[in-house]
């Protein structure tokens, strides 16, 4: 894993004043698309008494950024895909910034969660990571300090890591910028299922995002431009087909006991 990193870098390295320019260009033409609004709700369809808890930390993806409400977002399709796959209710809510590391989710949002008791908590992360070009030792030394914060508070609630973002498939991204942190974000994945080992009662949804299964899928004459709100957040139809993934995983791995 180091030597990988080491030859990406030594391949990058010289590029990273092209990069920066490129970055800048990306950052003009993207538009600032802000947070969706309303960072908790509840499914509240059938008759069990006591609603599971899901709480959603992590970075924009988990933020909602591209979409209006959380409802529409990852968290709240997660948590209604969940609900019905278990005839259950559940409620739900976020703690997640846009532009957040693993590092500054650990200092900044695990100490403002509120709830002392959950049923599953599900970590959004790894595209800030890339972008700030974090190394996967780091990266792990991070995602194990997340862990270990996270079980102080909640000590046998199963944790969730999903998917990492696909940046390779990123339309706004020129073709060096996708390589490089196309490739980052791939190793800082393969970090998580390391460090995860390490921990019980902790979970990656290793499945790589791919938007030609998802075509096939829901609808042939769809393209990838489908699945982003700006080229680089996804768009409504991303976040439901991946929440409904992701809460196809915690079914089938039985990470909620109802």
């Amino acid at each position: 894993m180091n030597s990988k990193y080491i030859f990406g870098a030594l391949i990058t390295i010289p590029m990273l004043p092209i990069m920066y320019f490129q970055g800048k260009r990306i950052r003009a033409s993207v538009p600032s698309l802000p947070e969706a609004k309303g960072t908790e709700g509840s499914i509240l369809s059938f008759s069990s008494s006591k609603p599971l808890k899901i709480i959603a930390l992590g970075e924009s993806t988990i933020a909602g950024v591209g979409v209006k409400t959380h409802e529409e977002g990852f968290t709240g399709t997660f948590a209604n895909h969940l609900a019905t796959q278990l005839s259950t209710n559940i409620s739900w809510k976020v703690y997640a910034k846009s532009g957040y590391t693993a590092k500054r989710v650990t200092e900044r949002l695990i100490p403002k969660i509120e709830e002392t008791e959950a049923d599953l908590l599900v970590v959004g992360l790894g595209g800030n990571d890339s972008f700030t070009f974090n190394s996967p030792n780091q990266w792990a030394k991070d995602i194990d300090a997340l862990i270990i914060a996270l079980k102080r508070k909640f000590r046998n609630t199963p944790i969730l890591f999903t998917s990492m973002p696909p940046i390779k498939l990123f339309p706004a991204f020129t073709s060096l910028i996708k390589f490089s942190m196309g490739n980052l974000v791939e190793m800082l994945g393969e970090r998580v299922e390391q460090t995860i080992a390490k921990h019980e009662n902790v979970f990656y949804d290793a499945q790589k995002i791919s938007f030609e299964n998802w075509i096939d899928k829901i609808d042939p004459s769809m393209t990838s431009a489908d699945f982003f709100s700006d080229g680089v957040h996804p768009s409504k139809l991303t976040y439901q087909v991946w929440a409904k993934e992701t809460a196809n995983y915690a079914v089938q791995n039985s990470l909620i006991k109802v």
